[in-house]
């Protein structure tokens, strides 16, 4: 990886203190400024970092990210990332540089990190809750007028919420609203309950904007595949009939997004809208994929097995493997501290250092002062706040071993990182991006 490849090229890019206080950074550095760590040729394998760290592959999040910029631009959507799965602003900023539409955030807060990294239109996919919510999303509207915003609605109570917040300030501008609809999860469970919020939304008076439909299809999914085809297929199409009745609300020329999509089923996001969206010269359709441009080697890695068995993805005219596309970005490296019993290893990491709501972490590699060992089949069976517990044939490995390990869910590995160190294709480090997860 070079200092002109394009996730990494930012005029912006904070720089920050980096010390032996962060995890990685090893013992004794004070101070060193962030924009300097490449020329400390930090390994993670070589001995000097402290371990358990996490790294991120920086020519895989590289070509991950224009992988899907490029199928979006030809599904005829666009993409506003989630930035709640690493919560970093550097890694949001290189997917807007790259052409991403928008950055998507959970809340008031992660909206506020994006808008002090300079991400100026934001998706807040979420409610903001009652007067409450709605008077602190004013507050920061207010300290950021220029910004472009969206939020979601469910239900009548939240649009009057925002209205009366909206009406209290007449120098606030107009509040784009979505019309929330969902299953298994928050929004509007029925087309009536839809059009009543839509309703409370024109009822504003100006102060707030129907500005679409959204929907999380990933939340309607069932414990059986079929239930789920039936039910993420049902919310698809309410969700088209619905921006059709919104549109016949707001007229052919104003504006509206269509919002779905998350890094398992984006595929059925497509299929169901982008024919809809492409016959209306003034709708965008929203991809909010987070996960993807990370991928890993568990549940993302499965369910992109999922989309190739029903032959979901397509580039260039022609149906690809999405499993064999995306590349997994994301390790976990650790040491090994005890051989305590003949086909058992313990590793310095455990439920404080990575994932485990989706499946425990895999071992890749083994290296011994720095040099990558060849290994037999070897796995995680159980995990401690602090430990892993792995079986490995007699002899494989040796105390002060290093493991690298690849993850099952990014979002829930990445927080717990204060800092993601990027390394480059021989595995140094190069860059260190701060995360900002509260």
């Amino acid at each position: 990886m070079t200092e002109s490849s394009p996730v990494l090229s930012l005029a912006t890019r904070e720089n920050f203190l980096l010390d032996d206080r962060i995890r990685g950074v090893p013992p004794g550095t004070l101070g060193l400024d962030s924009s300097l760590v490449a020329s400390e040729h930090w390994h993670p394998a070589h001995g000097r970092m402290s371990l358990p760290v996490l790294t991120v592959d920086e020519e895989a999040f590289i070509a991950n990210r224009d992988l899907f910029l490029r199928y979006a631009r030809e599904q005829g959507s666009v993409i506003a990332p989630h930035a709640k799965t690493p919560m970093a602003p550097d890694l949001a900023r290189s997917l807007i540089e790259a052409g991403a539409w928008c950055t998507t955030v959970a809340d008031i807060r992660q909206a506020t990190v994006m808008l002090r990294a300079g991400l100026s239109r934001l998706i807040i996919a979420n409610e903001v809750g009652g007067p409450g919510g709605a008077n602190r999303l004013a507050v920061l509207v207010s300290a950021w007028p220029s910004a472009e915003f969206y939020v979601f609605a469910d239900s009548i109570a939240a649009v009057n919420a925002l209205a009366e917040a909206w009406r209290a300030n007449a120098t606030l501008p107009p509040l784009r609203v979505l019309v929330e609809l969902g299953a298994g999860r928050a929004g509007a469970r029925t087309t009536g309950e839809a059009e009543a919020i839509a309703d409370a939304i024109a009822a504003a008076s100006g102060r707030l904007l129907i500005a679409g439909v959204a929907t999380y299809e990933g939340a309607a999914a069932q414990p059986d595949p079929g239930r789920t085809d039936e039910a993420i297929s049902a919310l698809l199409t309410m969700t088209a009939d619905m921006f059709l009745r919104l549109r016949a609300r707001v007229g052919g020329d104003t504006p509206l997004i269509v919002t779905a999509g998350g890094s398992v089923y984006f595929d059925k996001v497509v299929a169901a809208l982008s024919p809809l969206v492409s016959r209306d010269s003034s709708a965008t359709l929203v991809l909010r994929s987070g996960a993807i441009f990370f991928h890993d080697h568990g549940v993302y890695d499965r369910s992109l097995g999922a989309l190739d068995a029903r032959e979901g993805f397509a580039v260039g005219g022609f149906n690809a493997s999405a499993r064999n596309s995306f590349r997994p970005a994301l390790r976990l490296w650790a040491e090994v501290l005890s051989r305590p019993e003949p086909g058992l290893a313990i590793c310095g990491m455990g439920m404080r250092d990575v994932s485990f709501d989706q499946g425990f972490p895999m071992v890749l590699t083994i290296f011994r002062a720095g040099k990558q060992l060849p290994i037999a089949r070897s796995e995680v069976f159980k995990l401690n706040d602090q430990h892993a517990f792995l079986t490995i044939a007699s002899g494989d490995d040796a105390v002060g071993d290093t493991v690298e390990f690849g993850i099952s869910h990014p979002c829930t590995c990445l927080d717990r990182y204060r800092v993601i160190f990027g390394v480059d294709a021989a595995g140094y480090v190069s860059h260190a991006f701060p995360t900002y997860f509260g």
